[in-house]
């Protein structure tokens, strides 16, 4: 049964949530203040946090700042309608994902269970762990890990995801709308900047190459191109 903490000041809202989701196959712990659900969200293994930007004692932004220097849990922000910095900044910090409130619980339990299954480990056709390789970068599927050269890249496992799209086509000119259907689980929206901000994420984590050349290329009006050289 998959375990979320459900980080929000609204009391009669996370009942109301806790319900549904529980009605749904979760298990949901609560926390109404940002430093009660960052000692939570530190102190165990969750399957997911979903996050308030606006909470007292700690901010949500803040909660996920100190998180993500510990743990990459994945991590739902929530966030006031039409505000977009907030959803900037959290994908900037390492969000999984965002929606604004007031949600549709509906929708709310479709991104959910998109996070969930983009942090599963992949299976391989033939029993043996898949590697994916582009230049210097290894993935590796069943772990979702990354190496660049020697180094092991933490990434979030939507990071992960949009990075191992972009692989799999590497050389290719990969299209907005398909990116977001495959590594978001999602179609794109006409104002979501999720999958730019996740992919500004990736070439900070993983620098251009040696030589100067950008990683991942953006084809202005079409998409991504993570570049081989």
């Amino acid at each position: 049964m998959p375990r979320i903490l459900l980080a929000d000041d609204d009391v009669e809202l996370c009942k109301l949530l806790e319900a549904f989701l529980v009605a749904e196959g979760f298990e949901i712990e609560m926390a109404h203040d940002g430093a009660s659900a960052l000692d939570q969200a530190t102190a165990s293994d969750y399957d997911l946090i979903i996050l308030d930007v606006m909470m007292p004692q700690r901010n949500g932004l803040d909660v996920l700042r100190l998180l993500r220097a510990r743990k990459l849990t994945p991590v739902l922000m929530l966030t006031a309608r039409g505000d977009d910095v907030d959803s900037i900044v959290g994908l900037e910090l390492g969000a999984d994902d965002y929606l604004a409130k007031p949600c549709n619980p509906r929708v709310l339990l479709a991104r959910i269970r998109a996070i969930l299954r983009r942090s599963e480990p992949a299976g391989s056709a033939n029993g043996m762990p898949e590697v994916l390789k582009a230049g210097d970068v290894t993935l590796q599927p069943a772990e979702r890990s990354v190496q660049r050269g020697s180094q092991r890249i933490a990434m979030t496992s939507t990071e992960f995801s949009v990075l191992e799209a972009l692989v799999r086509d590497a050389g290719r000119v990969v299209p907005k709308a398909d990116l977001s259907e495959r590594a978001l689980g999602r179609p794109l929206g006409r104002f979501d900047r999720s999958l730019d901000m996740h992919v500004s994420n990736l070439r900070r984590k993983l620098g251009d190459y040696p030589s100067g050349e950008e990683r991942i290329k953006t084809v202005r009006g079409t998409g991504y191109q993570y570049v081989v050289i």
